[in-house]
């Protein structure tokens, strides 16, 4: 049915079925030399009702949507299999929250690198963008002068 109304929509709207997700301020926080293991984080919006289906980049052998919960008690990191988004709202990945996981790194995340990741989606194409390393304990990216 959704792929039936999508259909609908982009011969009756054509230029909203080319809308497309925007990702903005992505960012990550460097790692420790040994650490498997890292977060980057991002807001993510599209004009029409979306979902992040998937994540990938080159810097970790597997990348996943996950959500920070409390259960009894104990702060966990759960992965997610898709991420809702609403019609014009953003969303945003931060450290606490939403965000996404980097396993099985094949280097340090290095303060001042960047490396490229590529959001998939439900109904948009996919985008690919430069995630900005920052500090290890960084709260938020910084704005960076080119």
């Amino acid at each position: 049915m959704r792929l039936i109304s999508f259909a609908v929509v982009a011969l009756l709207f054509p230029g909203l079925a080319a809308a497309q997700a925007v990702v903005e301020a992505p960012w990550a926080r460097a790692t420790a030399p040994m650490a498997k293991a890292g977060g980057a984080f991002m807001t993510i919006s599209s004009p029409m009702a979306d979902q992040v289906t998937g994540v990938a980049s080159p810097v970790a052998e597997m990348v996943e949507l996950h959500q920070t919960v409390e259960q009894a008690g104990v702060m966990k990191m759960l992965p997610v299999p898709a991420l809702d988004l609403a019609a014009g709202q953003k969303v945003t990945l931060k450290p606490g929250g939403y965000h996404i996981m980097l396993m099985g790194l094949k280097a340090p995340l290095k303060q001042g690198e960047s490396f490229p990741m590529t959001l998939n989606f439900a109904h948009s194409k996919p985008v690919t963008v430069q995630v900005q390393i920052e500090a290890p304990g960084a709260a938020g990216p910084m704005m960076h002068m080119h």
